[in-house]
């Protein structure tokens, strides 16, 4: 029953991608369905396969032979990978009911739009189901590649110019990730001579050179998982991106990168070398300061979905300075681990439903405006940590850091907190202004009902080990909640100090237009050689051109003696014939 399991959840969002691809050849503009109840079924069986248990397949027929397994590590993040898939899936049957019927009307742009979305969408899913359950490098690689590019079409869905960038940023980002996983893959399993991940994680741990295997691969997992420096694609993407995509692009694909960082890197091991140790410090500062600077430079952006892009920049620092625990304090991490778990899901399912906001805030339901605003608010006040699963996921990984005596730690992750208040409550604010009147589809509300739900009640459906997750004791709940009201009110703050700016922000995707221009001035003095080959060129064919004419020039006259010659060949011949006979007398005669 697994087996079968796991291939229907292979093999199902291939088979909807190939309904997608037919109905477009076959059915008529007029009465084709992009967003079909088969459409929106593409993750359903991944879903199936994951409360189905623990299992174990090995195909050798498979690539380089295949390692797949549903473990206490892949089982919750599998659920809540396919749960949310599942429910932007449903979101996105409403959002995109207006374009659905300007296809229907015969608009050729959409068509191919909404063409091209039901295509890669189900691509796109494959590829993150395929690298969670993966346990061999070929077929991890295979799907966080194909979940990579397939997923390019969920950034430059709109087509506008901003679009575009946002689209060209990610594909650049995404191009530099993979080369370096890539690299990071081959030079490990080449020094392990091995082909699984778990052979990856052997090797990386006794190398000379582990350290820098491991730096590779977390910086080619990083540019997914919105390491400082390399995230800068999130904040140009997530706001050009219909609300769906963000969803899964900000909930569960940005976790692709934090799984790829448990998978290779030995977290736990007794026997960490100093060296991978030493990186472990550089990971967890990069973590830290990933959180702290997201939350300032967020703050004070305009756009509510760039606000909340870089929340879940934000979020992720905390999450690299947990992983990077594992290397710095081995000793903690097997009771951190559940922790991460959760606090990732949580954290897919409250900025999936936060992003998925985006579209309820721009299109209201005639629902009385508090409701809607505090239905709005509950994920943001969850991922907090002040209520329902928030709190819990906090208590998860606060609680080892206690047990193992890193209360340093706990105070920047709580002042980290604050941080995701006050961007939480800036984004907020930013949709309020923004609003519009219009009315939402309901399949659009109901799955971000939906969402909202899973968030504030994830660990009572994510298959966690049992025991791994307690509540917090009450007399913690205020060291828990703090941070929230303290983020309100910076954010209250920092809006009444930035008033007198009349609304100027810095603008999105910051570090990229640093990039940018650095870029652009290495490239001058190559433009300035190529210009200088051009004047080349350009004299070197004039020059030979010239040549060329002069040359014409002698042939043409050589031509010109030719019609004389043919006219007076036979007298010549004459001349010719009498002047030798004449030599040879005259050589006779001496």
């Amino acid at each position: 029953m697994m087996t079968l399991l796991l291939a229907l959840s292979l093999l199902w969002p291939l088979c909807v991608a190939g309904c997608s691809a037919w109905h477009a050849y076959r059915t008529p503009s007029s009465r084709r369905d992009y967003f079909s109840l088969l459409w929106v079924s593409a993750a359903w069986p991944a879903l199936l396969l994951a409360y189905g248990g623990e299992a174990q397949w090995t195909i050798d027929a498979w690539m380089l032979g295949g390692e797949w397994a549903l473990n206490s590590l892949s089982r919750p993040w599998l659920a809540f990978t396919a749960l949310l898939w599942s429910l932007a899936a449903v979101h996105a049957r409403g959002y995109f009911a207006a374009e659905h019927k300007q296809a229907q009307a015969g608009d050729q742009d959409v068509q191919r739009r909404l063409q091209r979305l039901s295509l890669l969408w189900p691509m796109t899913l494959l590829g993150n189901v395929l690298l969670v359950v993966a346990q061999d490098i070929a077929s991890f690689y295979l799907g966080f590649a194909l979940m990579t590019f397939a997923a390019y079409a969920l950034v430059v869905h709109t087509g506008t110019q901003e679009a575009r960038l946002g689209a060209r940023v990610y594909l650049i980002l995404a191009v530099v990730g993979e080369g370096l996983i890539l690299a990071g893959f081959l030079w490990a399993a080449g020094e392990a001579d091995t082909l699984t991940l778990q052979g990856v994680r052997e090797g990386i741990l006794i190398a000379e050179q582990g350290a820098w295997m491991a730096a590779l691969l977390c910086l080619g997992f990083g540019v997914k998982a919105g390491v400082i420096g390399l995230h800068v694609w999130l904040p140009l993407a997530h706001p050009v991106a219909p609300a769906p995509a963000s969803a899964v692009l900000s909930g569960v694909m940005i976790k692709a990168g934090l799984l790829g960082w448990i998978s290779v890197l030995p977290l736990g091991h007794d026997e960490v070398p100093g060296a991978l140790a030493q990186f472990g410090h550089v990971m967890l500062i990069a973590g830290l300061a990933a959180a702290f600077a997201a939350a300032l430079y967020g703050v004070f952006q305009r756009h509510p979905k760039a606000v909340l892009a870089y929340s879940s920049i934000s979020q992720m620092g905390m999450m690299t300075a947990l992983v990077a625990m594992g290397l710095v304090a081995p000793d903690v991490w097997p009771l951190l681990w559940p922790g991460l778990v959760l606090f990732a899901a949580h954290h897919a399912l409250a900025k999936g439903s936060l992003f998925m906001g985006t579209s309820i805030s721009e299109h209201l339901p005639r629902w009385p405006l508090p409701l809607v605003w505090a239905l709005m608010a509950l994920p943001g006040i969850s991922l907090a940590g002040a209520i329902g699963a928030g709190m819990i996921s906090k208590w998860g990984v606060k609680s080892p850091l206690y047990e193992m005596h890193h209360e340093s730690l706990i105070k920047l992750l709580s002042w980290a907190a604050v941080g995701t208040a006050a961007l939480v409550s800036v984004a907020l604010w930013r949709q309020w202004q923004q609003r519009e009147q219009g009315g939402s589809n309901p399949w659009q509300w109901g799955a971000w009902l939906a969402g909202i739900m899973a968030a504030l009640v994830t660990p009572l459906w994510l298959p966690l080990p049992a025991g791994s997750i307690e509540m917090a004791p009450l007399k913690e709940w205020l060291g828990i909640i703090w941070p929230f009201p303290a983020g309100v009110v910076l954010a209250v703050l920092g809006w009444l100090l930035t008033r007198p700016f009349k609304g100027k922000s810095p603008p999105a995707g910051d570090l990229w237009w640093l990039y940018a221009f650095i870029a652009n001035a290495a490239l001058v003095p190559i433009r300035l050689i190529g210009h200088a080959c051009g004047k080349i060129k350009a004299a070197s064919v004039a020059a030979a051109q010239s040549m060329e004419k002069r040359f014409m020039v002698y042939l043409s006259r050589g031509l010109a003696g030719e019609s004389w010659l043919r006219h007076h060949s036979s007298g010549l011949m004459m001349v010719l014939a009498a002047v030798l006979a004449a030599l040879l007398m005259w050589e006779g005669q001496g």
